[in-house]
């Protein structure tokens, strides 16, 4: 039935040319923005996805940023450290130079004044944005990612840079936990008398037919059958005139009737005794195999903790002399760090040692060689500033042979604090450069994720453009055959 008041095709053909060009300003708009998903109304999950995550790549653009400034300044503290780890060992040199009694150590001290000069310099200047990572003791956190859970949460990861303190700063004893608990002093004070051992003779009237042995750190004097007339006090004295003339340093024999007394006044280092009489035990009697080190103890506990702060301090004569430990440092840092302020002190006589014991407790052991005895105290507290990594490099002084000899000791703990800082600020550079590397890819693989998710594919988007064009020519045409339709009825009424 055909009607001329409802052209049922001019309304099909006319709803089928408006969905074609709905689909053609869809196609052009995918063309003209590159994008398929453009807003919320073409797909609001997509969208609502794609946001996020450029949300995540704009955060990690600016992490990159920050990794970038983080590396540059961690390179500068590691060159830093190295320059001042190759100075060091110039230092070292002139230390090993000033061992010579013939040199002017005068001028040699003059060096080692400008070498640590230059090590202050460059400590001071290295700073990169007004942060320095080789002066101070608080840790350095650089933004490395963010981390979003599944539920939606978003929190910030850091990578920590540890300072690594190159200051030559004595540091300052707090007032908080006493701390004198865990350090042992084995004597009031340090005298300058020697330790004894004793060589007793037994009783014996004719010693013409006995041979004797005697062996002390090492030299060995002996008599053979005949060497020695007499009774047992002749021979104790012949021994003891022998000994005396091995010219042992440090050690020296005296006599009284038949005991031989064995007196060693060596510095830190034990001195080992033996003696025979016909090969055998018989007819000689030791107090000790050995005669003990000259030299007072600061022994340390070998089950407290060292925390940054912690301060430890040893008086020698009534000076007192002060080392705070820093983050990450033992009781042998600190034992070492004392006893460069101790050997900085250039107390006439005094020398030092560092060393562990039988039980592992770490040890400053302190020698007198001065004419009088010297008082010695410690005292220990919590919640001090702490002393520079390179504590001690101010006294250095080689211009005396205790001086020169004090600071070949010390000057190889300060190499080591500045190797151990490279080595640190190395680690810590090629973390962050992995992770800069890291965020580089991660922001690519999702700026391609995002355009997977959103963006048009062209070669398709410029088909549909042509097939919807040709269909919407083809739409008009028939819009138009059906708009002439009801002309046909006309025929009809001629």
């Amino acid at each position: 039935m055909s009607s001329i008041l409802t052209n049922t095709s001019a309304m099909v053909a006319l709803q089928t040319l408006k969905g074609i060009n709905a689909s053609l300003t869809k196609a052009q708009d995918e063309i003209a923005t590159g994008k398929s998903v453009a807003s919320a109304k073409d797909n609001a999950a997509v969208w609502a996805i794609s946001k996020v995550m450029e949300a995540d790549v704009n955060g990690f653009k600016a992490i990159s940023e920050s990794l970038a400034l983080g590396e540059s300044t961690v390179a500068v503290a590691r060159q830093a450290s190295e320059t001042v780890s190759d100075l060091l060992t110039d230092i070292k040199g002139k230390i090993v130079a000033a061992q010579e009694g013939n040199v002017d150590r005068e001028k040699i001290q003059a060096d080692i004044v400008a070498l640590r000069d230059q090590i202050n310099s460059v400590v001071n200047a290295a700073q990169f944005n007004g942060l320095n990572l080789v002066s101070g003791t608080e840790d350095v956190d650089i933004l490395s990612s963010l981390d979003r859970k599944n539920d939606g949460t978003v929190s910030a990861s850091n990578i920590t840079v540890n300072r690594q303190d190159l200051t030559t700063s004595a540091g300052v004893l707090g007032t908080g936990t006493d701390l004198s608990a865990n350090a042992t002093l084995s004597a009031a004070a340090a005298t300058n008398t020697g330790n004894t051992a004793t060589i007793t003779l037994a009783a014996d009237a004719d010693v013409s037919a006995d041979a004797f042995e005697v062996t002390i750190g090492g030299a060995t004097v002996s008599f053979s059958a005949g060497d020695i007339t007499g009774d047992q006090d002749a021979a104790a004295s012949a021994i003891t005139n022998a000994i005396n003339a091995l010219g042992l340093v440090g050690v020296e024999a005296s006599v009284a009737s038949n005991v031989i007394t064995l007196t060693s006044t060596r510095a830190f280092e034990d001195v080992s005794v033996g003696a025979t009489k016909n090969g055998g035990a018989t007819g000689v009697t030791l107090s000790a195999t050995s005669i003990g080190e000259r030299a007072e103890t600061l022994t340390f506990s070998d089950t407290a903790a060292v925390n940054d702060g912690d301060g430890y301090q040893v008086t020698v004569g009534g000076t007192a002399y002060t080392y705070v430990a820093g983050k990450g440092e033992t009781f042998e840092d600190v034992a070492r760090g004392l006893k460069a302020a101790v050997d900085g002190g250039t107390i006439d006589g005094v020398s030092t040692q560092v060393a562990q014991n039988s039980s592992g407790q770490w040890e400053l052991k302190i020698d007198n060689d001065s004419a009088t005895s010297l008082s010695l105290a410690r005292a220990g507290a919590a919640d001090g500033t702490a002393s520079g990594g390179l504590f001690g490099l101010g006294g250095i002084d080689v211009t005396t042979n205790a001086g020169a000899e004090a600071a070949l000791g010390n000057i190889e703990t300060l190499i080591n604090n500045a190797i151990d800082a490279s080595a640190a600020f190395g680690s810590a550079e090629g973390r962050i450069e992995t992770q800069s590397d890291f965020i580089s890819k991660l922001t690519d693989a999702l700026q391609t994720g995002i355009g997977s998710l959103i963006d048009a594919d062209m070669e398709a988007a410029s088909a549909r453009l042509q097939a919807l064009q040709v269909q919407q020519q083809l739409g008009t045409q028939a819009l138009s055959i059906a708009n002439q339709a009801p002309q046909n009825i006309l025929s009809l009424f001629r």
